[in-house]
């Protein structure tokens, strides 16, 4: 460490005791004359400027253990007649009085600081000096007038330098950075210094305040010549030594430097103090150079500095923290490590460690750039020059260069430290895994993924390799980087993202819909053809709404006919919906806001048609019917027995959480299971997403973590790996208030291919950037991972819909922030289009962008049609609008100019397990032997959530012609395979899709339809649906089945 930035420290830590001291002083302390050879002058004035005495030196123990006798002591080891002590811890020296110093005109008055170390004595005051001589040396001295000190006169340069003038200092940013402190300041002078640094392998050397000396290769901190450089040099009164802040500069011309001693360990000899303390096995190794020729330092680990440090102290911190090398610089500086790197040698003299350790003065703990080294090696290790790596790089890697960097404003977007890792293997790897082909390593520790874009945006720039020379912490035969430099590698294999930007007619389009009377917090299609919205219930900005409404799209001209109001009781505010298979597709909503609404069980039972009114409203009575906890923010899932699972949330808004799951109906005996893992994760495991596996069991992802759970007990199977998140943030979430998306790959007959799970997007903690990746997972397979692939924009409150090609269309969001009131920015109106039949990492494709802002709050939902119905934006803040626009999405396949093909159910449209469904088609453009078939089961949407979402594609076979063609399908298996749920069947033409017709599978195996039996609420029933002859009398309140009639 600089003596000048002890200096500075300590002289802080001074004024704060100095404080602290004289608030408790009743009275002064006489200054007692010393006993031994050296006497009390007198309380003589000084100034920071211009000092008396010129020459500031370190004390051992520093600044806060001053006393006069070891300010004496260590002025008489330098060489120094004269020695005074300031402020209660700084000591001067010299050999003469400077710059006009005399006698305090107060007297003794000012001399009123007591030292640190010893508070019975006086160490001077502010700007005092307590100002004692040996063997009466002052009454030799010149008088102290002005014109009697001593003038320099001398302003040349010894052969090969070149004097450059008086420059300018700071201590806190030095113009030459490395100090020499191998030099008395008593013995000071421009030529001591200039072989000094040149000796060290710098072409720059600066001398500074009468007694300082300074190297580096370069200047630097914006240095530039001033005035001022008025001090006499310590030990050559007849030349220039800078100033007070300023350099007297000089620069080394010479075509070579003097070379380096060979490193070797035979030459070192024991310090003359002897140790009798070392650990068995320890011995001296002898004083060595350290950072010669600007390397770094010769042991990588600089330990704490200890004022109070000694040779067996430091070995045994070294010990401790796992190193056999120990090194001692400069009194209260101690360095470890296994080798001796950076090239280090042996100075040529031993007696070069010449400091004392700063706590024991009869031992030597190195010097100025000088180590004193000790090991329990017999023979030391010492490693070669470092290289930057550019062989065994992993994949395809190859290093590019030394790139300028800016610490403002980086180059990469995402920065890593690496405090003990960092290598080019392991950054490189980290980075190709997350989809990024551009990155590298800076200042040792820092690393950074990105794209070529972004070095060619910033106008980076390769400069030379020598000055990227910063050791990597996870291996120091390498280098990584420098100061705002990185070491910078790209991929050069095949690219890691392969996105497609398309454009016409190939890019889908937005196309406004209708003016909207609500934001909708959940969105679902009726098995009616109609969409219900439900929104905030009198906690709505605008608060003037019923809390639901039915939009008829047949009617979209007629405001009024195409907007059907509807009717809650309680708030909805962040609840849940999904579509039950009971045989009128009843649609039911739970949680809410805050009690009573956070335990609601809503039902709306659709009926109508498109263009034929509905009449049926919102039932819900939560005295009646409700939770057994309150729940905001809750999930909910079919499960394959029919039953309903609802899991989490918290007690209302920003609330406890509620860390349990429940069935409803509620089966006898059942009870909310308590969820550790659910408390643990609180809040950012809010709207968890939930699947039923068709080998059995439930998974279930939550924040970052997933796991099976047992479809019966709902205790875990299985602890899934942990979701990745950001390159550079492992603890970036993808459930509410991190908000991603998630759906599941379609799943093809025979259905032997293990379930796929996808999440999208997502946010990190801290300055909240959204993610830019989806991650995939078979959590069925033994030993799976997540897969990652990157985006081309970042996404944090997305929706995705799951398309009847089997594609999958992620829109609105926002590329910073979190799901919240105000908390998201930077919007992304963007479509992408992800295609899973391609190769990974080539399956996106940019599409059409909106105009329209959907932050917190939108919704999108397939329409039976095939167009994207898109929604909301609620952020309640005064940089985005509250938008109630709808806008459709559509999507490529109903822009190519094809006629959709038609077709109708010939057995009906409620089937079992294992079925056939029977339809007649109509194509338009191929034939039957191009044809695809997809059932899309039933989507309730909220929050990126959208609750029931599965792509299946059956079994089937054709026949007949284009016009008149015979289709049979079979539906899927069993209830792991497909859990009971109404669907939309899509016939498609060489890819474009029919109109959707809603079919059910499945049936209602929990008998869903009997429940709830109370009279203020509408009960289907149990049997087949309406459409395969099952026929409900809701007048009677009777439900026929065939020939077979049941009390309701």
């Amino acid at each position: 460490m600089a003596l000048s930035f002890l200096r500075l420290a300590f002289t802080a830590l001074s004024l704060s005791l100095a404080f602290t001291c004289s608030e408790a002083r009743s009275g002064s302390h006489s200054v007692l004359p010393r006993a031994d050879a050296w006497s009390y002058v007198g309380c003589y004035s000084d100034n920071v400027g211009a000092r008396t005495l010129t020459n500031n030196v370190a004390t051992a123990g520093g600044e806060a253990a001053l006393t006069i006798q070891l300010c004496q002591s260590t002025c008489q080891n330098l060489g120094y007649v004269l020695a005074g002590a300031e402020y209660s811890g700084e000591c001067y020296c010299a050999n003469n009085i400077f710059n006009g110093g005399g006698l305090a005109s107060d007297g003794e008055t000012g001399c009123n600081m007591p030292c640190n170390g010893n508070s019975s004595e006086i160490c001077g005051g502010s700007a005092r000096l307590s100002l004692y001589d040996l063997n009466n040396a002052i009454v030799s001295l010149p008088t102290l007038t002005t014109s009697s000190v001593p003038v320099p006169t001398f302003t040349g340069a010894p052969s090969g330098w070149v004097p450059l003038g008086c420059y300018n200092d700071s201590v806190n940013a030095r113009t030459l950075t490395t100090q020499i402190y191998s030099i008395a300041g008593a013995s000071m002078s421009v030529d001591a210094c200039l072989s000094a640094c040149i000796l060290g392998g710098y072409r720059l050397s600066g001398v500074e305040y009468g007694s300082e000396c300074y190297c580096d290769h370069e200047i630097e901190n914006y240095g530039a010549p001033a005035t001022g450089c008025n001090m006499a040099c310590g030990g050559n009164s007849t030349q220039f030594c800078g100033g007070s802040g300023r350099m007297n500069l000089y620069n080394y011309t010479a075509t070579s430097l003097p070379s380096t001693p060979t490193p070797t360990t035979t030459s070192a000899t024991v310090p003359s103090a002897t140790i009798t303390d070392l650990p068995t096995g320890w011995t001296y190794k002898g004083c060595w150079v350290d950072r010669a020729l600007g390397r770094g330092s010769i042991l990588a680990d600089n330990l704490p500095n200890d004022a109070n440090m000694t040779v067996e102290s430091c070995i045994q911190n070294c010990i401790t923290a796992g190193y056999s090398i120990a090194g001692m610089e400069y009194y209260t500086q101690c360095y470890c490590d296994s080798a001796i790197i950076n090239l280090g040698a042996l100075a040529s003299s031993d007696s070069q460690c010449n400091t004392p350790c700063g706590g024991n003065v009869n031992q030597m703990c190195g010097g100025g750039d000088r180590m004193s080294i000790y090991s329990n090696q017999t023979n030391l290790i010492v490693r070669q020059l470092p290289v930057i790596q550019n062989t065994s790089l992993p994949g395809n890697w190859k290093y590019k260069g030394c790139l300028t960097d800016d610490a403002v404003n980086r180059v990469f977007p995402y920065q890593i430290e690496l405090a003990n890792n960092n290598t080019a293997t392991n950054f490189l790897s980290l980075c190709s895994q997350y989809g990024y082909g551009a990155g590298g390593m800076e200042y040792s520790n820092q690393c950074f993924c990105g794209d070529v874009q972004d070095v060619i945006n910033h106008k980076a720039a390769i400069v030379d390799d020598s000055q990227c020379v910063m050791l990597c912490t996870g291996n120091r035969d390498t280098y990584c980087g420098g100061p705002s430099l990185i070491t910078y590698y790209t991929w050069t294999g095949t690219p890691l993202n392969s996105w497609t930007f398309e454009s016409g007619n190939s890019a889908g389009k937005y196309e406004f819909l209708i003016g909207g009377p609500i934001i909708p917090l959940t969105s679902a299609v009726g098995i009616n053809g109609k969409i219900s919205f439900l929104e905030k219930f009198g906690t709505s900005p605008a608060n003037n709404s019923t809390g639901a409404y039915e939009l008829d799209l047949t009617q979209i001209n007629n405001y009024t006919a195409a907007w059907r109001p509807m009717h809650v009781k309680t708030d909805v505010f962040c609840s849940a919906s999904i579509i039950l298979p009971d045989r009128l597709g009843r649609q039911i909503n739970i949680g809410g806001w805050a009690l009573p609404s956070t335990i609601g069980v809503r039902f709306y039972t659709p009926d109508g048609a498109p263009g034929v009114p509905s009449k049926n409203d919102w039932e819900e009575n939560y005295e009646e019917v409700g939770l057994q906890t309150g729940r905001w923010y809750p999930s909910a899932m079919v499960m394959a027995n029919g039953s309903i699972l609802v899991v989490g949330g918290e007690v209302g808004s920003n609330g406890a959480p509620v860390p349990s799951l429940e069935i409803i109906p509620r089966p006898p005996g059942g009870n909310v299971l308590y969820c550790v893992y659910l408390f643990r994760t609180d809040p950012y495991n809010l709207y968890p997403y939930l699947v039923v596996l068709p080998s059995g069991g439930i998974f279930i992802a939550y924040y970052n973590e997933a796991r099976i759970l047992d479809e019966v007990t709902l205790q875990t199977q299985r602890v899934l790996p942990n979701i990745p998140a950001a390159v550079n943030n492992f603890l970036g979430g993808r459930t509410y208030p991190m908000e991603g998306t998630a759906v599941l790959m379609p799943q093809s007959a025979p259905y032997t291919d293990p379930l796929v799970v996808m999440i999208c997007g997502g946010s990190t903690p801290g300055p909240e950037i959204a993610l830019d990746n989806c991650v995939s997972l078979a959590p069925e397979v033994p030993g799976a991972n997540w897969t990652i692939e990157r985006m081309p924009s970042k996404r944090v409150i997305s929706s995705m819909v799951a398309l009847p090609d089997g594609t999958f269309l992620i829109l609105n969001v926002a590329q910073q922030g979190f799901a919240g009131f105000g908390l998201a920015t930077d919007p992304n109106h963007n479509a992408v289009l992800y295609d899973p039949s391609k190769p990974l990492n080539s399956r996106m494709s940019s599409l059409a962008n909106t105009t329209i802002d959907r932050l917190y709050h939108n919704e999108a939902v397939l329409l039976p049609d095939g167009r994207v119905l898109v929604t909301g934006s609620d952020p309640e803040d005064t940089r985005f609008v509250q938008e109630y626009l709808v806008e459709v999405f559509l999507p490529p396949y109903l822009l190519n100019g094809a006629t959709q093909p038609t077709f109708k159910f010939s057995n009906g449209n409620d089937f079992g397990y294992g079925d056939t469904i029977n339809i007649a088609a109509t194509l338009y453009q191929g034939n039957p032997s191009t044809v695809r078939i997809s059932l899309m089961a039933a989507v309730g949407a909220t929050h990126g959530n959208s609750f029931g979402q599965r792509t299946y594609f059956p079994a089937f076979s054709c026949s007949g012609t284009a016009a008149n063609m015979q289709c049979s399908i079979t539906t899927p298996p069993n209830a792991h395979v497909y859990p009971p749920s109404w669907a939309m069947l899509f016939v498609l033409d060489s890819g474009t899709p029919s109109v959707g017709q809603w079919v059910r599978v499945g049936g209602d195996p929990a008998r869903l339809g009997e429940w709830p039996n109370f009279p203020d609420f509408t009960l289907p029933g149990v049997g087949p649906t309406v459409g395969a002859g099952g026929v409900v009398n809701t007048v009677s309140g009777t439900a026929a089945a065939g020939n077979a009639t049941m009390k309701i």
